[in-house]
């Protein structure tokens, strides 16, 4: 699927699809979060991940400026990740192309 590339550089790892804040201690470490969106309260969580992937936003998004500060490839504004995606689905995150790939 495609999207924004919103903070370059590439990672595999299995997904881990969050649709509430609440839930982010789920996490496990090298995981790839998988989300609506970021906001503030979600920033802790980027220590953790190999990569991010959004429904929503751009190069200016939350999820791709915080992305880029924790040095994590991040695709942002796929639309329909979050609904195509299953946590434990093996991705590929090239974030300097804009492109996730569902490896397995």
């Amino acid at each position: 699927m495609k999207g924004f590339p919103a903070s370059a550089g590439v990672a595999e790892g299995p997904a881990r699809v969050i649709m509430d804040p609440e839930r982010l201690g789920e996490l496990q470490p090298r995981e790839i979060m998988v989300c609506l969106c970021t906001s503030p309260s979600w920033t802790p969580a980027f220590a953790k991940i190999a990569a991010i992937v959004t429904d929503l936003g751009g190069m200016s998004s939350h999820a791709a400026i915080v992305a880029r500060e924790y040095g994590v490839p991040s695709v942002s504004g796929t639309a329909y990740a979050t609904t195509t995606i299953k946590t434990g689905d093996q991705l590929k995150v090239d974030g300097t192309k804009g492109i996730v790939t569902i490896m397995r």
